[in-house]
């Protein structure tokens, strides 16, 4: 937690102390307290020593897959054949550059000229043919868990991608290129950033950003003035930017496991600041960094402290007016929660509901379900109830290893062995600033939402009672990215399959986080999108995609033109920064207090 006091005003709630006893969740059977604390205690030792991956799950998938493959002779003939067909494919390439196996599209390992060279050439095609066979053998077997095959299929190509040549310094014709030029000055750099980064790493340090990008002064520096405050969230509401404004205001919901800047980064790439511009009065959830003290803080607490405190807040400034709402991430779900609860209950505050990169369905959630199961969020429970909260150091590795290629191989190259310092930029800055995840609110979201899918299912109850998206009437405006490895594009594209109501749907290029980065002006950027008005028959993902063609340029236009469309088109004076006599009054200068805890 920030070391950095929070002054008590009219617009603080306190802080809730931590309860004297934990409350278990969920709790699968009454035990003695000693007993359990004793099976809890040796679990989380275990954990922290694996960062929280379960071997267990590891190990039944692999069995899974050894039975599978001994009860099927076809299957290993099949297997056998390959691999000499493969011996014999990498023995032509190794004589002939244009023969033998070629990297898979994306894959940039062996881009350097020195791998042409005759003996580098033998390395990269006994990798490749070994590469190629693993994916065979691990597709799914009759008999054989989807799940599991798909573990086994992630575990293969991760060893395989840590065994590559391009990451052996007495292979990788690049780097010994680099030894020669510079006298081996650069092993000698790389050694440095090793020892820097293991005392580090023995520190239980997580990685600092260089200090170049400081909110407040360079991301996270659009105008505004935080005019709410509780013990999860402040709400910030930007200055405006125009004359006159569009009577509905917007309020952003970013997820709670990442710093809410994201949208907010460098002027020239600001979602946020863009919107100002464009003539919104704009709010933006800032969400507190928990610590251990905030254990108990659960699912709904996000809902009914976080989104419907600021809902009422943003009512109070902006009276008479309808609300745009805005969820990104996981920011997006509870959104969508929140909206099912409304709709239920007859709230109609929203004048449209904007999800950005977030699923409301989690049976196709990608690569991230590899490490979903009992057995892992079991592991993760007791990590976390040890510690109270889930820190950055642990997530961010789940999310390193669903690109290891990228995000582990390429920088351990360039950082030991190229002895290159990494060059900062904002979006690598903002990445850097995690923050950590309540035991209970995230041991509730794994399991209710990842595990069992109850939101889409018909089981996810709010104050007791069971709430269905179709309820939304709302206009909704659905987004997702073409390269998202956490959310992928045809899981979000599944709130399709459970609304009714008005939906524009647009698939835009690049990944989680860079394809919502997609200001005006930037190069290589599309979209599609596609309508589908209330009641019409649902299209299947393949088929919209098929539907409709790409279009170049930013959606970030696209979007505010669909906002003006969606609300009365009238526009206002700007409202006052808070409201005073509402009890609003501004407490401090964005970005406030909570985006500074670490």
């Amino acid at each position: 937690m920030s070391d950095t006091p929070l002054k008590s005003d009219q617009n603080t709630l306190p802080v809730p102390m931590a309860p004297a006893a934990l409350t278990e969740t969920p709790s699968p059977s009454a035990r003695d307290g000693f007993h359990e604390t004793i099976d809890r205690t040796l679990a989380s030792v275990q954990a922290r020593m694996t960062m929280g991956v379960s071997p267990y799950a590891a190990a039944s998938a692999w069995q899974d897959w050894a039975l599978a493959l001994s009860r099927a002779p076809g299957r290993q003939t099949e297997l056998a054949e390959r691999f000499w067909d493969n011996q014999w494919q990498a023995f032509k390439g190794a004589w002939d550059a244009d023969a033998g196996f070629k990297p898979a599209p994306g894959d940039h390992r062996f881009d350097d000229e020195g791998w042409t060279a005759p003996l580098a050439r033998v390395f990269k095609q006994n990798f490749l043919a070994a590469d190629d066979w693993w994916a065979a053998a691990t597709q799914p077997q009759r008999g054989m868990y989807q799940r599991n095959a798909e573990r086994v299929s992630f575990m293969a190509r991760q060893t395989l991608d840590a065994m590559s040549p391009s990451n052996m310094l007495w292979f990788n014709p690049e780097v010994q290129r680099r030894t020669m030029e510079t006298g081996g000055q650069n092993l000698v750099n790389g050694v440095m950033n090793l020892a820097n980064d293991w005392l580090s790493e023995c520190n239980m340090q997580c990685e600092e950003s260089s200090g170049d990008f400081v909110p407040g002064r360079d991301v996270a520096c659009t105008p505004g003035k935080v005019v709410f405050r509780n013990h999860i969230l402040e709400l910030i509401q930007y200055a405006p930017a125009t004359e006159a404004v569009q009577a509905e205001p917007i309020l952003i919901v970013p997820a709670w496991i990442m710093k809410y800047y994201i949208l907010d980064l460098s002027p020239e790439n600001s979602l946020i600041r863009y919107l100002v511009g464009q003539g919104f009065t704009v709010f933006c959830i800032s969400w507190l960094n928990p610590g251990a003290e905030e254990r108990e803080l659960s699912l709904d607490d996000y809902r009914r402290d976080g989104v419907l405190a600021a809902l009422d807040a943003v009512e109070r400034i902006c009276p008479d007016e309808k609300i745009h709402a805005c969820g990104y991430c996981l920011g997006g779900t509870i959104l969508s929660i929140a909206a099912a609860a409304m709709a239920r209950d007859g709230d109609d505050r929203f004048a449209s509901i904007t999800l950005l990169a977030a699923q409301t369905d989690f049976s196709e959630a990608g690569e991230l379900m590899l490490f979903i199961d009992d057995a892992q969020i079991a592991y993760l429970e007791d990590l976390m109830w040890a510690q109270g909260y889930l820190d950055q150091r642990q997530m961010a590795g789940t999310f390193r290893v669903l690109r290891a290629r990228d995000l582990v191989w390429s920088r351990l190259i360039r950082r030991y062995f190229m002895g290159e310092e990494e060059q900062e930029f904002d979006i690598g800055a903002w990445s850097k600033d995690a923050t950590r995840m309540p035991y209970r609110m995230h041991s509730q979201y794994l399991r209710s939402l990842f595990l069992e899918n109850r939101l889409t299912a018909g089981r996810f109850a709010v104050e007791g009672r069971v709430i269905a998206l179709k309820d939304i009437s709302a206009p909704l405006f659905v987004l997702a990215t073409e390269e998202d490895h956490i959310a992928p594009w045809r899981s979000v594209y599944k709130t399709a399959l459970f609304t009714d109501d008005d939906l524009t749907f647009a698939l835009v290029s690049g990944g989680h986080n860079g394809g919502i980065l997609s200001a005006p002006g930037k190069k290589h950027r599309e979209y599609r999108l596609g309508h589908r008005p209330p009641g019409a028959q649902y299209v299947d993902p393949d088929s919209w995609h098929t539907r409709y063609a790409p279009t170049s340029g930013s959606w970030w236009p696209v979007w505010t033109d669909w906002l003006r469309d969606k609300g009365k088109g009238e526009e206002t004076a700007p409202p006052g920064m808070g409201a005073p006599e509402a009890g609003f009054s501004p407490l401090c200068e964005a970005p406030g207090l909570y985006v500074l805890q670490h």
